[in-house]
C-alpha cells in the first residue's frame, strides 16, 4: 500500500471527469437522465429493473421466498440494469428510481402503479404486502427493522468504502484502507455477538433483516466480495460464518443470486427471469449449448 502525494483541497470543488478511475464513465456530480430509454415491462404485476450486486440479490431472493411460501402474487420479471453501460441512467428508469441506482420495483397489480425504490424500502415494502419474513410482534419487528436499516446505514462502509479502496480505487491509500478495513471489522464483530445467542438477526426467525444482511457481509465472509476474505480474516467470526451458510442453503437465495447475474459460472447466471422454469433452461450455460 502507498501513499499518495499531499494534497491541498481547493476553496471550490470542480468535478474532473478523468479523475473517477475504474467508473468514471458513469458517476457524475448531478442527477437526472443522460438519455431516452422506454422499460420494459412484462406480464407479471412485479417489475423489477437490476443487477446481481449485493443490493440487487436482496430483492431477488424475497420474491423468490415469497414464491416458495406460495405467494403466487408475487411472480415477476425481472429485467437486466447494465450499470456499466449507464442504463440506469435511461428516462424510463429515473422515473422509478430518481437516484439512478438499482434496484428499483414497479408493482402494476393496483389500479394504479407504485413505484419502489431503495432495496431496503422494497424489502419492507414485499413483506407487509404478503405478510410474510416480518414479525408481528412489536418488540420483534422493532429488532428486525433495526438490524434492517443498520444494514442501509453500515453497507456504504463496506462497499463503498473499504471495497472501493481495497479493489478499484486507481491508487492504493494505505489510510483509507485501514481506516475502512478497521470499521468493516467492527461491524462483523457487532454482527457476530449479536448472532452468538440468536439463529438469525431479529432472533429465532429468519426475517427481511438476514435478507438484506446477507448479501453483503454473508458474501464477505464466504470470500464472494473483494478477494478480501484473507485480507480481514473473515474465518474469525464463527457466528457469521455459521449464519451465512444457513441462509446460503435456501434453495430460494440460491435462485435469488442467479438473477440479473453476469458474472461467475455460466451456471450460475440467469441474466433475466420472466419465469420459475426459467432456472432449468434459461441460465447462460444452457442457452450456450441450444445455440
Amino acid at each position: 500500500m502507498t501513499n499518495p502525494p499531499d494534497y491541498t483541497p481547493p476553496k471550490v470543488w470542480t468535478w474532473n471527469k478523468e479523475s473517477g478511475g475504474r467508473f468514471a464513465n458513469i458517476n457524475r456530480p448531478i442527477s437526472g437522465p443522460t438519455h431516452e430509454k422506454d422499460l420494459p415491462v412484462g406480464r407479471h404485476p412485479l417489475q423489477l429493473y437490476s443487477l446481481a450486486t449485493p443490493n440487487g440479490v436482496k430483492v431477488t431472493v424475497m420474491l423468490e421466498e415469497l414464491l416458495a411460501l406460495g405467494h403466487g402474487g408475487a411472480e415477476y420479471d425481472a429485467w437486466l440494469i447494465k450499470i456499466g453501460d449507464g442504463q440506469q441512467f435511461g428516462s424510463g428508469f429515473v422515473g422509478v428510481n430518481p437516484n439512478s441506482k438499482i434496484p428499483a420495483l414497479m408493482d402494476r397489480s393496483g389500479p394504479k402503479p407504485i413505484r419502489v425504490f431503495e432495496s431496503g424500502a422494497i424489502l419492507l415494502y414485499l413483506a407487509e404486502k404478503f405478510g410474510a419474513f416480518l414479525p408481528a410482534d412489536i418488540g420483534t419487528r422493532a429488532e428486525c427493522l433495526s438490524w434492517l436499516f443498520w444494514q442501509m446505514g453500515s453497507a456504504p462502509y463496506l462497499g463503498g468504502g473499504f471495497g472501493h479502496f481495497y479493489a478499484y480505487a486507481p491508487t492504493k491509500i494505505e489510510y483509507a484502507i485501514d481506516r475502512f478495513a478497521m470499521e468493516t471489522k467492527r461491524q462483523l464483530d457487532v454482527l457476530d455477538r449479536r448472532l452468538a445467542d440468536n439463529a438469525y438477526l431479529a432472533g429465532s426467525d429468519y426475517t427481511i433483516a438476514d435478507i438484506a444482511v446477507w448479501p453483503w457481509y454473508g458474501g464477505l465472509v464466504k470470500g464472494w466480495l473483494y478477494e478480501a476474505a484473507e485480507f480481514l480474516s473473515v474465518q474469525d467470526y464463527k457466528n457469521v460464518q455459521r449464519w451465512a451458510d444457513t441462509i446460503g442453503s435456501r434453495p430460494a437465495v440460491q435462485r435469488g443470486r442467479m438473477v440479473n447475474r453476469t458474472f461467475g459460472e455460466p451456471s450460475s447466471q440467469l441474466h433475466e427471469r420472466h419465469d420459475a422454469g426459467d432456472f432449468d433452461t434459461k441460465t447462460q450455460d444452457r442457452l450456450a449449448a441450444g445455440s
